[in-house]
Order: structure tokens, then sequence, then C-alpha cells
């Protein structure tokens, strides 16, 4: 099913979100930037004919933005409405103003509330950004599937979403919420998968450029960078490539488009040259023993 929307995995990876779909257990998935966290819970959804919806998380995001808020323009223009037009019952008018017509639903609440395609799926991004109070909250959100809005009450998920939760590790993520999931590392792919990747994102490349855009992106990780490239970069470069009528790589052409796969100065400007040079001849020569 991943295979169909061109999400390419080793078997690990594919049998966690197997028993995720099957037991119902939210996947916990943790790694490196660009190894396609995020984009497995697009190919769920895509896959499973459901909707996406996704929580991306910050520093201070609390339980209340992402679970609803009221739309107070429309509530003002109620209240103007009323006034104008001499209505006196304030109980019914505060009935009015915090009812569902009113009320905007944020990702938490959306996912907790009847699709007519099934329960969605709930992409709980970056979660590592967030801090312990809002980890806490998720903890009892993921366990009974409901939350609570003082002026309607509790709105219990009449199916649990199928939710997918990603980190960055830029901090630990607190034991109590990974016990609730099913974990699994997303490590960088070797060299097969990743030119499997590559010619399942674009199909139009030729196996020339792909070998040689991997076998050197590879060769990126192996050395002291600030932020290694992700797969994300590797097709973005290797799009990049196809752009500019790219045949083979050079050590200029690399020198001149080393903004689409490094996202650091200090990166671009360490492997600039000589050093993309040496890199790439290394790769060539991997590539001369791999044939």
């Amino acid at each position: 099913m991943l295979a169909a929307q061109d999400y390419v995995c080793g078997r690990a990876l594919g049998t966690v979100a197997f028993l995720g779909l099957t037991l119902g257990k939210p996947l916990f998935l943790e790694g490196e930037a660009g190894t396609g966290k995020t984009e497995i819970a697009k190919a769920l959804a895509a896959g499973l004919g459901r909707s996406l919806i996704r929580l991306q998380c910050y520093e201070g995001l609390d339980s209340a933005s992402a679970i609803y808020e009221w739309n107070f323009a429309a509530q003002m223009i109620a209240i103007r409405t009323a006034e104008a037009a001499g209505q006196a019952d304030r109980k019914a008018l505060q009935a009015e103003l915090f009812s569902e017509e009113f009320l905007v639903r944020r990702p938490l609440l959306q996912a907790m509330s009847p699709d007519p395609a099934g329960a969605p799926v709930l992409l709980i991004d970056e979660v590592d950004r967030t801090d312990e109070p809002f980890e806490a909250f998720l903890l009892e959100a993921l366990s009974d599937f409901q939350v609570t809005v003082p002026e309607l009450g509790t709105i219990r998920a009449p199916e649990p979403p199928i939710v997918v939760l990603t980190s960055n590790r830029t901090r630990e993520v607190h034991d109590a919420l990974k016990r609730r999931c099913l974990y699994h590392w997303v490590d960088y792919p070797d060299f097969a998968r990743e030119m499997e990747i590559l010619q399942a994102r674009i199909p139009g490349v030729s196996a020339q450029l792909s070998a040689e855009v991997v076998a050197f992106v590879q060769g990126l990780r192996d050395e002291d960078l600030f932020k290694s490239p992700g797969v994300a970069e590797t097709i973005d470069w290797a799009r990049c490539l196809i752009a500019l009528d790219t045949v083979a790589l050079t050590p200029e052409l690399i020198s001149e488009t080393l903004g689409a796969v490094l996202k650091y100065q200090d990166d671009i400007a360490r492997i600039a040259g000589s050093e993309a040079a040496r890199i790439l001849e290394e790769a060539k020569a991997r590539l001369r023993e791999m044939a």
C-alpha cells in the first residue's frame, strides 16, 4: 500500500505501520529531519482514503490552541445584530454564541469528529518542539480519544483516529508518551533504498545521474557537517539538476547547486571547491566497485 503511494521503506517500518493500523496504536517515529517521517502519514492517508489532519507542534503550543477556539469576529457581529434587533434574552444569546456555529475546530477536535470516510490520520508533527505540559495533555488525549469544550461538554471520537507522532529528537520526549505508542527510529536509507526512493519520486531521472547524486549525498553524510542532508534534500537536489539538464555531476556544478542539499553556510563553505571534487571522486570510485 505504501509503495503504491511512492513511499519506499524497509520491512521493519512497514511492519510497525501495519501493527499500528491493526492494533489501533499510535506510531511514534523518531529520526533526523528529512528521513520521511512526515511522508508516511501522508502515504497512509492517501492509501487508506482517509483525511489527513496535521498538528504542527512548536514551542509554546498549548492544549487550547490544539483543540478549538471561538470565532470571536463572528460572535461580535452576532451581538451587534442582536442589539440592533432589540433581542433582550441574554441566556438565549449566550447559548447561540457558544454553539457549534461559532466553534472553530483545531486539529485535535477535527480528528475526533465524525468523518464519512472513516477515522482520519492525525499527524502530530515534531512533538519534541513542545513542552512537558503539552506532552502530559497529549498523553491523556491519546488514552481516551476525547476532549472537553467547557461550553459544549465532552466530545469523544466515534472511532479513534490513526495517530502518527514524529520527533527530530531535539530533546527527549517523556517515556510515558512513548509507552502509549509503537516506536520506530527512521534512519537514513542505504544506497539501494535511496536509489529506489529517487526513482519512485522522480521517474524521469537517469540511472547514471541518480547513482551519482545518491553516492555523493551518502558521502556528504560521512562528513562532519552541522546538518547532514536528508532524503528530502536528495530529491530536491535531483530535481534542480534535472532542471539544469544535467547528465553527470561535476565539481563546478556541485558547488553551484549545494544550496539545494546543504542548508547552512558553514557546511556549504566547507564542501564547495576541492572538498566537493574529493567527495565526488570517492563516490564515483564506490560506484565503479559496485559495478
